[in-house]
């Protein structure tokens, strides 16, 4: 008799693990029934050892060095489709092409790690944590094993604000300081050590939401609108009088970022930076996203107001506005990072209604939109907009293949939570192919925002860790 409650146990655990969470329900209700609860009341015995067990599994978790174990699977693996589409014709250059497309995950706990970087040695980047005990971290990018790790200091309740410099260092914020780290040893291997330390006189309660390097200089802004830039071991900076809670942007004039009431350009005059134009914003709600420069002379940013999104396109030389486009629908409209370059347009995400990993679970989805917007002839023109779902994070496009790679999420009626690497045509929108990433919470991308890397692989930190999506080898 024990023997076959336990088998029957496993058998809807397994059950629950091919067809997904409503094997669950229907076995939680059939416990409705007394004969089924007299048969499968436990012994003191049987209690202790599946206490045991779980106890073991439990601290195997806490055991195993980051990097080592996969992600733990979650449940519906029978009724998603592990790949759907086909093959990019004549392949891709900057990204998986989608040719039997293999997928590697690698546990590192719940330690929010939102952007994956490549250093010069060909390996990832990334900072994770909470803001009290942020880490950086170096790992292998095909086994996406851990090379080295490093506390850092507290952050002050500010996002991970981080960038590589040309020397392949991270340059990383502390809450009042920039930190300059190298990520090899003088044999190239992976070894963190922290060369400089630059001081930032900021507020007390002030703290560094955006890192940004571009040749020489690397630019930072605070929450209270202190924009700077290291020359040297000294930071020099100038006070916006607006409040950001956005990264910056930085390219070979200075930088542009997006604050509260305007988006500002800060120039470089000699060493130091100096507010070239201020665009006070035109209404609205708050900026969704980092500016986005474009080669033609454009900065974009994105406008979270109601009732829709909006994309609006500045001159960088004035700040002046060129056009607006609105994007989704009425009240269901908002992005979190996810507005990237396209050319001479942006593609932009929406990820209106999510609000963490429990906006997704059991098979929901948020408001769903993914659009590309263009500037023709002074005109905002809407591309084309898919339905597809991608509830946070930002995409990654590769322009010379013609491709956006976006990381989304099957609605399921049955609640299985289906995770997806996505590649679309940069052109019209139209979904090429998808390869499931895995399944449950812990593929949640959770603000992750796609990498392509050198080596055509593609990278997603996800709740529990790190994804890599790459053709067969």
């Amino acid at each position: 008799m024990r023997g076959a409650r336990t088998v029957a146990l496993v058998a809807v655990g397994l059950l629950i693990l091919l067809a997904g969470p409503l094997v669950l329900l229907a076995a939680g209700l059939s416990l409705a029934l007394p004969g089924v609860r007299d048969w499968l009341r436990p012994s003191r015995r049987v209690v202790g050892g599946w206490v045991v067990a779980a106890l073991a599994l439990a601290g195997l978790a806490v055991v195993v060095p980051d990097g080592w174990a996969p992600i733990p699977p979650g449940p519906g693996v029978w009724v998603t489709p592990s790949y759907v589409g086909r093959p990019v014709a004549g392949g891709a250059e900057h990204g998986p092409d989608g040719d039997s497309p293999q997928v590697t995950a690698r546990s590192y706990g719940l330690d929010d790690c939102r952007r994956v970087e490549v250093d010069g040695h060909g390996r990832l980047v990334t900072v994770c944590g909470g803001a009290d005990d942020p880490v950086l971290r170096v790992v292998d990018a095909g086994s996406l094993r851990l090379e080295a790790s490093k506390g850092l200091p507290a952050r002050g309740g500010c996002p991970a604000a981080f960038d590589l410099d040309a020397q392949g260092r991270v340059v990383v914020a502390a809450r009042d300081r920039l930190l300059v780290v190298g990520t090899a040893d003088a044999e190239g291997d992976a070894d963190l050590t922290t060369e400089a330390t630059v001081g930032l006189d900021l507020g007390a309660e002030d703290c560094v939401v955006g890192v940004a390097v571009h040749g020489s200089h690397a630019w930072f802004v605070s929450r209270d609108g202190v924009v700077g830039v290291v020359a040297g071991e000294r930071a020099h900076v100038v006070d916006l009088d607006d409040t950001v809670d956005r990264p910056l942007a930085a390219d070979a004039a200075g930088a542009f970022v997006a604050g509260e009431a305007a988006l500002h350009r800060v120039v470089l005059a000699g060493r130091r930076p100096s507010l070239a134009w201020s665009s006070a914003y035109d209404g609205g709600g708050d900026r969704g996203a980092a500016p986005v420069p474009l080669p033609s002379g454009l900065v974009a940013v994105a406008d979270n107001r109601e009732p829709r999104l909006q994309v609006v396109f500045h001159r960088a030389d004035t700040g002046d506005v060129v056009c607006r486009a609105e994007v989704f629908g009425d009240g269901a409209g908002a992005t979190d990072g996810g507005l990237v370059a396209a050319g001479e347009g942006v593609v932009v995400q929406n990820a209106h209604g999510y609000a963490g990993p429990l906006s997704t679970v059991l098979g929901r989805t948020t408001d769903r939109g993914i659009a590309r917007v263009d500037v023709v002839d002074g005109e905002c023109r809407v591309a084309w907009t898919t339905e597809m779902n991608a509830p946070s994070g930002a995409p990654a496009v590769a322009v010379p293949d013609g491709l956006v790679f976006a990381y989304v999420k099957r609605h399921s009626w049955l609640g299985v939570d289906a995770w997806y690497l996505a590649a679309l045509d940069l052109e019209t929108g139209r979904l090429l192919w998808a390869r499931r990433t895995g399944l449950g919470v812990l593929r949640d991308n959770h603000h992750g925002e796609v990498l392509l890397g050198p080596d055509r692989s593609a990278y997603v930190p996800v709740l529990g860790g790190l994804v890599r999506v790459h053709d067969r080898d």
